[in-house]
C-alpha cells in the first residue's frame, strides 16, 4: 500500500463543541501553564536585573503573541479560556484564578503554577526508572536523572 492508497478524510474547518474538541483543551491547558511559567521566570530575571531592555522587550512581545494564539485557538475550538484552569480538588487549581500570580509572593492556596515556579527557582533533581512492556515482556528500560532549574548550570 502506498501513501496514495490511503484514504484522506476531510478535517472539519471549525470544530465547535469543546466536548468534541478532543485533545485541544488539554493541549491548550499545557501551553497556557508553560506560558505563565515562562512569564514568571521572566519577571524573576527582570527583578534580578539579568535581562537587558532589549531582551525584556523581546520576551514581553513573545509572551503577548503566545497569549493571543492561545485565545485565538480557544475561539476556534469554542473553549472558554477560563476552562483551561483545571480544578485538582484538594491540591488546588492548576493556574491562578483572576488576579494572577506574582513570582516570589506566597499565597494561602498555591496553585500548581506557583509550585512549579518555586521548584524552577530553587531547582530539583528527579531520579527514576521506567520499564515499558507489552504482554508481560519488558521491552524498554530507562534510567532517568533530571535536574530541573531556571538557573544556568556551569559544567
Amino acid at each position: 500500500m502506498t501513501s496514495s492508497d490511503i484514504p484522506i478524510q476531510a478535517i472539519p474547518n471549525s470544530p465547535k463543541s469543546s466536548k468534541e474538541a478532543g485533545l485541544a483543551p488539554l493541549l491548550l491547558t499545557v501551553v497556557e501553564l508553560v506560558r505563565q511559567l515562562m512569564e514568571a521566570q521572566i519577571i524573576r530575571r527582570m527583578e534580578a536585573g539579568e535581562l537587558s531592555d532589549k531582551e525584556l522587550d523581546r520576551a514581553a512581545e513573545s509572551l503577548r503573541k503566545l497569549e493571543e494564539q492561545v485565545i485565538e485557538t480557544c475561539k476556534i475550538f469554542d473553549i472558554d479560556p477560563v476552562d483551561l484552569n483545571i480544578d485538582l480538588g484538594e491540591v488546588g487549581t492548576l493556574l491562578p484564578k483572576s488576579g494572577g500570580y506574582y513570582p516570589g509572593q506566597t499565597s494561602t492556596s498555591p496553585t500548581i503554577l506557583e509550585l512549579l515556579d518555586r521548584l524552577l527557582n530553587t531547582g530539583v533533581v528527579l531520579q527514576g526508572e521506567v520499564d515499558l512492556g507489552l504482554a508481560n515482556i519488558d521491552l524498554i528500560h530507562a534510567k532517568l536523572q533530571l535536574l530541573l532549574t531556571s538557573k544556568r548550570i556551569s559544567k
